[in-house]
């Protein structure tokens, strides 16, 4: 399964109540929700680059799949965690966080997070 490229962020589901639970701050909150975050995917063979930018801030991770590696969570808390690559998904557990990132079709990315009852989810298009 070929995550290589940039997409934008077309829909998400649930922003702030999971923001509010992993404990961003209301006023970051507040400036995020509306802003289309684009994400820049790096992939060569099992070796991922990352790059998500909202607005100002640009989060950038890299990681081996089926290796640890230090991550950023989005309240820039940096965590060891292993990434694995399951039935073309990218899955991965973070602070009790599980992240499950697939490719619905050739050009649309979704990116879906669950914190206890609470699911984030997020759908971006190739651009």
């Amino acid at each position: 399964m070929a995550f290589a490229g940039k997409y934008q962020l077309e829909s998400h589901e649930n922003f702030v109540p999971f923001m509010k639970a992993i404990g961003l701050p209301d006023d970051l909150i507040e400036k995020g929700k509306d802003v289309k975050s684009v994400s820049e995917i790096e992939q060569n063979g099992d070796n991922f680059k990352v790059t998500v930018t909202t607005g100002t801030k640009v989060l950038v991770n890299s990681f081996t799949i089926g290796q640890e590696g230090e991550v950023e969570t989005l309240t820039g808390e940096k965590v060891k965690t292993v990434v694995r690559l399951e039935d073309g998904k990218l899955k991965v557990s973070l602070k009790g966080i599980e992240s499950v990132t697939e490719l619905a079709d050739p050009d649309t990315i979704v990116n879906t997070m669950t914190l206890g009852e609470i699911t984030y989810k997020r759908i971006s298009k190739r651009i």
